[in-house]
């Protein structure tokens, strides 16, 4: 049901308020979904920027405060962690920055790769995997650690820090798993007045759970804040600059980084990228017409073969045929051999997680072969890997975190279901096949218990070093306009493009896109501007 995970790297997905795919088009006005109403001009203007010019953020004093400077002094206890070569510690950060209270203090998790040489050492290379509430830590471990290019590793230190709320740094948590069982199932496509009273309860209750667990710390767990954090870890590893690398929300939370810390910005890559001059509601139409891509891109592939569970004609037709499976189950549950049954609203994000990246594709085929044959279980194995849940049926903290830091950095796109039901048919418009799905699912922050501390605004970041933007063309979750928007904030900043299908490019098979951004991390060497990978 919740279908907004922002932004998570490829095959690792993302949930929580509008973002997918529709198989009828990848124009800029795709084919609505039958029964729609007619395309037309849509009451919201297709760019909020024109109309609400976002403030720049404005960058932070450089001196370190006095009341903070205990925080950039302590030293790091490492211990042997995880597999072998790897360390981790615990950074005490202050809850409130403008209050530091020391009783209050949050300790987040860190870990370290080191250097494995040859070469001279060029210090910690930070990065996050997005999410937001994707963990840094796991990523680090069994990813960045051992799989980002051996030159790389061979001079930096990989570090990740799962940010406050996230993991293992006080993980924030609002529903029991079998809470979270029922959340999931919830109908997101409501049909009637019953039905969109039950999806407002639901949201309500999983942010009144929010607040019940967690209280104070729902009121820190921005984006801003996060970034603050990341320069208190940076200070603390005894570097002057950061060198970072973030994927998908990980820009947003890296360009954020720029805007406050200009002059401490040493090499960012900022992978799949946020533009945080939108609204939520705006993010989440981009998101649902980026999602429409992406299923576009899958369904030319599909009809091709012999085993498309979508037939062998257009992607018009695949999308109708998908539409039809959606209706179906709906109306009818799929049986998985246990329990649960698969619903419509976890075929969705079945669908959803396997447009993150194009080796799900065969798996996708597969699942959805089988559903229509009655057997719904490959397709909920797909929704519970997007969903982190685990073979005995509990839940990881991703969906939680994700609610809390978006609810939190930016007001909610509709003050209550009417607006939300107003907005379907732009929605729809965007996403043929997803479009009423999304709409409603952007409902999850008004019922959100703690008010935005965030608002749209531009990043310039004037005075930072070269920083490195990577868009990909085809990518669902992070439309490729939101790198270009982003590159073109930032002051000096360069737009790599990939053109290609999936959610982020770097360490995923272009050795063009692995090559140009090696040689930034390593040499500081800035592709030419406009350059492209294919």
């Amino acid at each position: 049901m919740d279908t907004r995970r922002l932004l998570r790297t490829g095959g690792v997905a993302f949930a929580t308020a509008a973002l997918l795919l529709s198989g009828c088009s990848g124009s800029d006005d795709p084919e609505p979904e039958r029964g729609a109403e007619p395309s037309r001009s849509s009451s919201r203007p297709s760019d909020d920027r024109a109309v609400n010019p976002a403030k720049p953020l404005e960058p932070l004093p450089e001196a370190v405060p006095a009341n903070l400077k205990r925080y950039y002094g302590q030293k790091l206890s490492w211990k042997k962690c995880g597999v072998s070569g790897f360390q981790c510690a615990e950074l005490k950060v202050p809850l409130d920055y403008a209050a530091p209270d020391e009783s209050k203090d949050l300790k987040l998790a860190v870990t370290r790769k080191k250097a494995s040489g040859p070469g001279r050492r060029l210090g910690a290379l930070h990065v996050n995997p997005g999410g937001p509430g994707g963990s840094a830590v796991d990523y680090v471990q069994l990813a960045a650690g051992v799989g980002y290019p051996a030159p790389v590793r061979a001079r930096y230190d990989i570090v990740g820090m799962d940010p406050r709320g996230v993991a293992r740094s006080e993980p924030i948590e609002c529903l029991t798993d079998k809470e979270m069982d029922d959340y999931v199932r919830t109908d997101a496509t409501p049909d009637d007045k019953g039905e969109i009273d039950k999806l407002a309860a639901a949201f309500e209750k999983f942010a009144k759970g929010c607040e019940k667990r967690e209280g104070d710390l729902l009121g820190h767990v921005s984006t801003v804040e996060a970034a603050r954090d990341m320069d208190v870890l940076r200070q603390v590893l005894g570097d002057d600059k950061l060198t970072y690398v973030g994927a998908s929300y990980g820009t947003y939370l890296g360009a954020t980084y720029a805007g406050l810390f200009p002059s401490r910005v040493g090499r960012l890559v900022l992978d799949g990228a946020m533009d945080p001059s939108l609204t939520s509601e705006q993010l989440n139409l981009d998101q649902t017409a980026g999602f429409d891509t992406a299923f576009t891109a899958f369904a030319e592939d599909c009809v091709k073969l012999d085993d498309c569970p979508l037939g062998n004609g257009s992607t018009k037709e695949a999308g109708e045929r998908l539409s039809d499976f959606f209706e179906k189950t709906d109306a009818k549950p799929i049986a998985t051999g246990e329990s649960r049954k698969l619903t419509e609203s976890l075929a969705t994000i079945g669908v959803l997680n396997a447009m993150y990246t194009e080796y799900y594709w065969p798996k996708l085929r597969s699942a959805l072969t089988a559903a229509q044959k009655g057997d719904g279980a490959e397709l909920l194995s797909l929704a519970d890997d997007y969903y982190e849940r685990g073979a005995d049926g509990g839940y990881g903290n991703i969906m939680y975190a994700n609610a809390a830091v978006n609810c939190l950095d930016l007001p909610a796109p509709f003050e209550n279901p009417a607006e939300a039901e107003k907005a379907v048919p732009d929605f729809r418009r965007a996403s043929g096949v997803f479009g009423r799905n999304f709409a409603w699912a952007a409902l999850n922050c008004t019922y959100w218990q703690h008010p935005p501390t965030g608002e749209p605004h531009r990043i310039e970041a004037k005075g930072a070093a070269p920083i490195l933007v990577v868009g990909t063309t085809r990518d669902p979750a992070t439309p490729y306009k939101w790198s270009r928007g982003l590159a073109e904030q930032l002051s000096s900043a360069t737009l790599l493009t990939y053109e290609g299908d999936g959610h982020t490019a770097y360490v995923r098979g272009s050795d063009c896109v692995d090559s140009a951004v090696n040689a930034y991390l390593l040499r500081g060497k800035v592709p030419a501007d406009g350059e492209k990978c294919s």
